[in-house]
């Protein structure tokens, strides 16, 4: 499938408008914020509302505010740590498999991408993440609500597994590709968690209907 340029040039624009408005405020945003800060906050939020994450996110922080604390942690103590969140025994356990993964190597990433893919709770996403917030390149985060968002406004993809989706990469990655790339993620995702929601969308008064294949014909139900 084609993408349309224009139209991308369409969406950064009134997203970026959006995004200064009514972006949601989350402490990992804060300029303040560490790289370890960020990525533990993207580990946080798999499989969990951002809401959730963020008030339960200070005293996890508070707790362990450092690969170096974090790897001090015994397997139960993190696996406790993170029950007011959920899956905690699996996510736990996960977790303290990456701070020792992270002790070992002082805190710091591989320096290839392939590398970080293959460490504890990261793959394609976090992978993503380390590449946007440390390397500082353009990488989109995404997830099902970017993927619902740029589906609605585009078009569908092939694959079920967004991972997989060679058209779903190619269109984040260009999405992405701005001068403001950490930004205009974040008011994708936002976007999608309060206007391009799963169920009753605000098609009305979206900014982007103009263009939106969605808008225009809602004959596709949502992976």
């Amino acid at each position: 499938m084609d993408i349309d340029q224009e139209k991308i040039d369409f969406l950064q624009e009134k997203i970026l408008e959006w995004y200064e408005e009514n972006g949601r405020h989350f402490p990992w945003r804060n300029e303040s914020a560490t790289n370890y800060e960020r990525i533990i906050s993207e580990v946080l939020l798999q499989r969990t509302r951002a809401e959730t994450v963020a008030n339960f996110y200070p005293k996890f922080i508070k707790e362990y505010p450092s690969w170096k604390q974090l790897g001090k942690a015994t397997e139960k103590e993190l696996q406790q740590a993170l029950k007011p969140i959920g899956l905690y025994k699996q996510r736990g356990t996960r977790l303290y498999k990456l701070a020792q993964e992270m002790k070992e190597r002082k805190g710091r990433f591989p320096v290839k991408r392939d590398r970080v893919e293959e460490m504890s709770m990261m793959g394609q996403y976090i992978a993503n993440a380390y590449e946007l917030f440390i390397l500082k390149n353009p990488s989109p985060l995404l997830d099902v609500n970017m993927a619902r968002v740029l589906e609605r406004f585009f078009g569908e993809r092939k694959l079920a597994d967004i991972r997989y989706d060679p058209y779903l990469q190619e269109l984040s990655q260009k999405i992405v590709n701005h001068p403001n790339a950490k930004e205009i993620n974040w008011a994708v995702l936002d976007f999608g968690g309060l206007i391009c929601t799963k169920r009753n969308p605000a098609c009305k008064d979206c900014i982007l209907n103009k263009r939106c294949n969605y808008f225009e014909s809602p004959s596709f139900e949502f992976k």
